[in-house]
């Protein structure tokens, strides 16, 4: 069975977190730190952009995947799919900002993005699977 929103998602996904690891492996080599971060400001913002996206993007990945096997509404799936790969890049953008007392607007939205699309494909898939046994 075809699941294209799942695929462009994943697509998406595997291309930012190449550039993320990328751009770790370059920032490790500037601060000249094998292991660990160092303290290093930029270390740890390339650090945390690849690590961030490794820890959100298979759970959504894979509730994509069940909810397109399940049919479920092809329009909300590309939305929600949308605005998760929006708020991550949001959220790598934010890490790359300097960052005063607060962290940059644009890793708080990625944040709350991510948060949220993660609470509706949750609850989505929970909802098909009590009222239609996914």
């Amino acid at each position: 069975m075809p699941v294209p929103v799942t695929a462009f998602v994943a697509a998406i996904c595997a291309l930012l977190l190449l550039l993320t690891a990328i751009d770790t492996v370059r920032q490790r080599i500037r601060a000249q730190a094998a292991f660990g971060d160092g303290g290093d400001a930029k270390l740890i913002s390339a650090s945390r952009s690849h690590g961030n996206l490794a820890e959100h993007a298979p759970i959504v990945i894979l509730l994509l995947a069940f909810l397109e096997l399940a049919h479920a509404w092809h329009l909300g799936l590309m939305g929600i799919g949308a605005l998760f790969l929006f708020g991550r890049v949001m959220h790598i953008w934010g890490l790359y900002l300097p960052a005063s007392t607060k962290p940059p607007l644009p890793r708080s939205l990625g944040v709350i993005i991510t948060w949220l699309t993660l609470a509706a494909l949750s609850g989505w898939t929970l909802y098909l699977l009590v009222t239609q046994n996914l």
